[in-house]
């Protein structure tokens, strides 16, 4: 077989993660739902409580290789470290050094050249745990990005519901296509002097995030996709419950433009996952002021260096 011929690493890896898929639906005939064994892991005997008005279980929940891991849970795994590209970090080169190689895999903080995510193997465990946690407690609505670079937590979500069986949640993707705004300072001082919009590696083309998720068997149509600018895309949107609402918009301006527009359709029990509260300050602003304004009390709970997320809790006076 001559170099031509010969499969890519990220090839190899999409063909394993694909066979577990496939191969996971038979296994799992023969033994508990995933769902089933999700919710006695949150609520059986020995387990946290689940409740909305409840400190979460952290992603360390779902990232233990145990021996008693499921076929879903040993795809779920891999489809991280592929998106990652943790496993093949050594095969295709990046910017940075075999020192930072560990950690920035693990942590983010870098735009890799060849991976599908720049976010790290906590935050995108932290995805997978959001979503079986609502999954296991029947907390109703579907799951949405805002900011997706080349969508790698966005086909993460749809392997977490294809894994689990489910066929009636929509996983929705918006983004510009385009990078990210110019900062409209006047507006939103907190973006002033920002200028990832001069930054041609956030740019990625609609077509190309698509063309990832058909990569892992993933693009159906269960994956909706919001093209546009957050302030004109998002208040019509047609979305009627979300159950994990992920904001990765950088700027103030893009991440209050989410909240305000998506957050009142959040059911009580969801979560809001934020990735660049400790990275970007305009972020961070964004999030304090709109807590503050709703009265929002809950804890944020710390996932790594940079992201943050907190559960939505039932309205006051709901049995």
């Amino acid at each position: 077989m001559n170099d031509s011929s010969r499969p890519s690493p990220f090839g190899r890896a999409l063909s394993t993660a694909r066979f577990f898929l496939r191969n996971s639906r038979l296994l799992l005939e023969r033994s508990l739902a995933p769902a089933r064994l999700l919710k006695d892991r949150l609520s059986g005997a020995g387990g946290a409580d689940s409740s909305p008005g409840a400190a979460p279980a952290g992603p360390e929940a779902v990232a233990d290789l145990g021996p008693g891991m499921t076929p879903a849970a040993l795809y779920l795994d891999l489809m991280k470290r592929i998106l990652a590209n943790v496993i093949y970090s050594r095969a295709v080169p990046e910017r940075f050094d075999d020192r930072a190689r560990e950690r920035i895999r693990r942590q983010g903080g870098a735009w890799p050249r060849m991976a599908h995510t720049m976010i790290g193997f906590k935050r995108l465990s932290n995805v997978q745990f959001c979503i079986e946690d609502v999954l296991a407690r029947g907390v109703p609505g579907d799951l949405i990005e805002t900011g997706v670079w080349r969508g790698g937590a966005c086909i993460l979500m749809r392997a977490v519901l294809k894994a689990h069986g489910v066929s009636d949640r929509l996983v929705w993707a918006a983004d510009s296509f385009e990078g990210l705004p110019r900062p409209s300072a006047g507006k939103y001082p907190a973006d002033a002097g920002l200028r990832l919009h001069a930054a041609k590696a956030l740019a990625v083309s609609l077509d190309e995030v698509k063309a990832n998720f058909k990569e892992y068997g993933l693009l159906d149509d269960q994956v909706r996709f919001l093209k546009g600018w957050f302030r004109d895309t998002l208040p019509a949107a047609p979305i009627e419950r979300l159950a994990v609402l992920r904001l990765d918009g950088d700027m103030y301006e893009s991440t209050m433009d989410a909240l305000v527009h998506l957050y009142p359709r959040l059911s009580a029990g969801g979560y809001v996952i934020v990735d660049d509260y400790g990275a970007v300050p305009s972020c961070k602003l964004a999030i304090e002021d709109f807590r503050r304004a709703q009265g929002i009390a809950e804890p944020l709970i710390e996932i790594d260096w940079s992201g943050v997320y907190w559960q939505r809790p039932a309205a006051r006076g709901a049995s």
